[in-house]
């Protein structure tokens, strides 16, 4: 029949529809949830370690590249010389991997989700000021706004996975409080609006480093017989 859709078309159009459906934590159309609710799709708690892990490289790998393009600008060249501390300073994060591990499940979950939410608003800030910087192309602009965007990915992602574990008696009910932003934010957490745009992104750069290890170190306490 003319304007009919053949069966290839069919199947390439499903595909195409499900690659842009697909998100962090998404796999095909349907969604993504701890347990095996209707609807969705049931993980396993190594699989949303993972898929978060994965995302918080793919997030330090782009800090990684903005911060090496600041470096090479001859009017940011100061970048790595932080004229003030990091707004998410006052947050304590274990310092080495000893001290991780030492750490209570619960507590480096926490750890985890209070940097992320400390950068909600100054990526956003961030993303918009090189919007409008004219050393910077479109490209750059783009995986800033990424960044901003995948930090906000992450987070729910983060959530996901405490939520499983919840689930599974791994950890306390006492993660579910971390579910408001508003929570987990510093008290001074708007300290990061008097910094410059290269120490922020040098503070972000340190942060997501510390966010991808600690994701990496809770996975190998819960889960060491995946990839550990």
């Amino acid at each position: 029949m003319p304007g009919s859709i053949g069966p290839v078309s069919v199947v390439w159009v499903v595909l195409v529809y499900l690659l842009f459906c697909s998100r962090l934590l998404g796999v095909g159309a349907a969604p993504i949830c701890t347990n095996a609710q209707a609807g969705c799709h049931a993980l396993s708690l190594a699989n949303l370690f993972d898929r978060v892990i994965q995302h918080s490289a793919r997030m330090h790998g782009i800090s990684n590249d903005l911060h090496s393009e600041f470096y090479f600008l001859p009017s940011k060249n100061q970048i790595g010389r932080v004229s003030r501390n990091c707004h998410t300073s006052n947050i304590f994060t274990p310092n080495g991997k000893e001290n991780a591990q030492r750490m209570a499940r619960e507590e480096l979950t926490e750890v985890i989700l209070k940097l992320l939410v400390a950068w909600r608003d100054p990526l956003w800030h961030f993303q918009q000021s090189i919007a409008h910087h004219h050393d910077f192309n479109n490209f750059s602009t783009n995986k800033a706004l990424e960044m901003s965007d995948m930090v906000h990915e992450l987070r729910k992602g983060v959530e996901k996975v405490a939520e499983k574990m919840q689930m599974m008696g791994i950890i306390s009910n006492s993660v579910s409080s971390l579910a408001s932003p508003e929570a987990l934010l510093p008290s001074d957490s708007a300290e990061w609006r008097l910094m410059k745009d290269y120490d922020l992104l040098y503070c972000f750069r340190r942060d997501s480093n510390k966010v991808q290890n600690y994701l990496k170190i809770l996975k190998c306490r819960i889960v060491p017989e995946h990839g550990c």
